[in-house]
């Protein structure tokens, strides 16, 4: 992979992400104002869903040969490439989530913090999770059981449930679709060895092109015209678009817009008009940005349900979160909910903590923007209108120092501490502010962060 810019490491993946000199700034005043909504609100739910979680793989990828390598991991039942694909296209057939609950999903949303939703609606193995009409392949299809089920159009429910809590919605689109004949076709001269994009060459097969190009087109209509205000078209699939995978996104994203004019559209590592905001895919850029990003960061190991997973702590999760909003992003953090439509017993657990977390120091989250010193490490810092604020954060408890200098040499008249007390006694000194704390009960040795208010 050939990141752009300073990024921290990663470990695996399939995505870069565009450089802050490669964001267009928009020329109309409402996708401006929406892109300030965005920057406020800090905290995502992304949720990627589908008949693979029945296997506990990553999602999609395992069927393109050309990433075999990283994305089989765990496939030891089948050593035949094309009969694994055959079994995964067929995971449809056994896909029932009867103990899907969209509005419990949505209680936990807002319980734990979040302030949108970011929902596969598709992923590149081409399962649509909502009643489309342009394939047989959806979550509402014959074959797939759970389509007799009330909450069989998932997307739509999901998507009611939460704009009911007043949480705004992203449409996860993707631009490939490898179950479609007009995008993978077979008999074509990739033959068994398959990889991400098309199966034929466009320019080759210009007729066969088009289809997929309206096939795409329709899709992305049916959820802009049939499934309520939606705030983020979120469009995966980033080599979509590039040199001969013309897919004519400005045509769809004119008339998107003139049913939902407010529509934001992250048009993944493509740069340009339709890229509105940056997305960093698990990992946090070294420095502040200015222009509008996402970090998209799991909370276990992968953006796919995996049996026993193992979950980020609270405190890891909440200093991710620390760090992305003090250089000037958001978080959309991934959970994946089970094959039976629940999400994991440890997922709800962090989602709760979050939320108790959030709702003592949500004030110097949300709403946010940058401010110098930005992040050291142990103090991270953002700014609301007059007033600044100061995690300081801990890895393992934390020292009960006397008195602590946060570094931070602007003129300051008060100085509270979130959760405790206000006008707390402190001196400016060369180095910065140097704080006399309080007394802190016995069970705060096992504090995240403290967060101090500078006015």
């Amino acid at each position: 992979m050939d990141f752009v810019g300073k990024v921290s490491t990663i470990t695996r993946g399939v995505h870069n992400f565009s450089a802050e000199d490669r964001w267009v700034k928009p020329e109309d005043p409402q996708l401006l104002e929406r892109l300030e909504w965005f920057k406020d609100q800090k905290l995502a739910l992304m949720m990627h869903w589908g008949p693979y979680s029945q296997l506990g793989l990553v999602e999609s990828w395992a069927l393109s040969d050309k990433d075999a390598d990283w994305s089989r991991e765990g496939i030891d039942w089948e050593d035949d490439g094309e009969e694994f694909k055959r079994q995964y296209f067929d995971l449809n057939k056994t896909f029932n989530p009867i103990r899907f609950q969209p509005e419990v999903w949505a209680d936990l949303a807002k319980e734990g913090g979040f302030k949108y939703l970011i929902f596969t609606t598709k992923h590149h193995d081409g399962f649509s999770m909502w009643n489309t009409n342009e394939t047989d392949y959806r979550v509402t299809g014959s074959d797939t059981p759970f389509h007799t089920h009330k909450y069989a159009d998932i997307s739509k429910h999901l998507f009611d449930a939460f704009r009911s809590k007043g949480l705004g919605i992203a449409a996860y689109f993707s631009k490939a679709d490898w179950n479609t004949p007009y995008y993978w076709a077979p008999g074509m001269e990739r033959g068994r060895n398959m990889w991400r994009g098309p199966s034929y060459d466009p320019l080759e097969y210009p007729w066969l092109w088009d289809k997929f190009v309206e096939f795409t087109h329709n899709q992305i209509m049916e959820l802009m015209s049939n499934y309520g205000h939606i705030d983020i078209l979120w469009l995966d699939a980033g080599w979509v678009g590039h040199k001969k995978q013309d897919i004519r996104l400005g045509e769809v994203v004119e008339k998107a817009r003139q049913l939902q004019p407010w529509l934001i559209t992250a048009d993944r590592t493509m740069g340009g008009e339709f890229e509105n905001y940056i997305t960093p895919e698990q990992t946090i850029p070294e420095d502040p940005m200015e222009v509008p990003w996402e970090s998209c960061i799991s909370m276990g190991t992968s953006f796919s349900f995996r049996y026993e997973d193992h979950y980020k702590s609270t405190r890891e999760i909440v200093h991710t979160l620390i760090e992305v909003v003090a250089k000037g992003g958001n978080l959309a953090l991934n959970v994946a909910p089970q094959p039976d439509g629940r999400l994991p017993e440890g997922a709800i657990k962090r989602m709760k903590e979050l939320g108790a977390w959030l709702k003592v120091y949500g004030e110097a989250i949300y709403g946010t923007r940058i401010c110098a010193p930005y992040f050291t490490n142990e103090f991270a810092f953002t700014r609301k209108g007059e007033t600044t604020y100061c995690f300081r954060l801990f890895q393992n408890g934390y020292c009960k120092d006397e008195y602590v200098t946060i570094p931070y040499n602007e003129k300051v008249y008060q100085l509270d501490m979130l959760g405790h007390d206000d006008n707390l006694e402190f001196t400016q000194t060369n180095e910065g502010l140097s704080v006399k704390m309080p007394n802190l009960p016995e069970d705060e040795n096992e504090v995240i962060a403290h967060v101090f208010r500078l006015k």
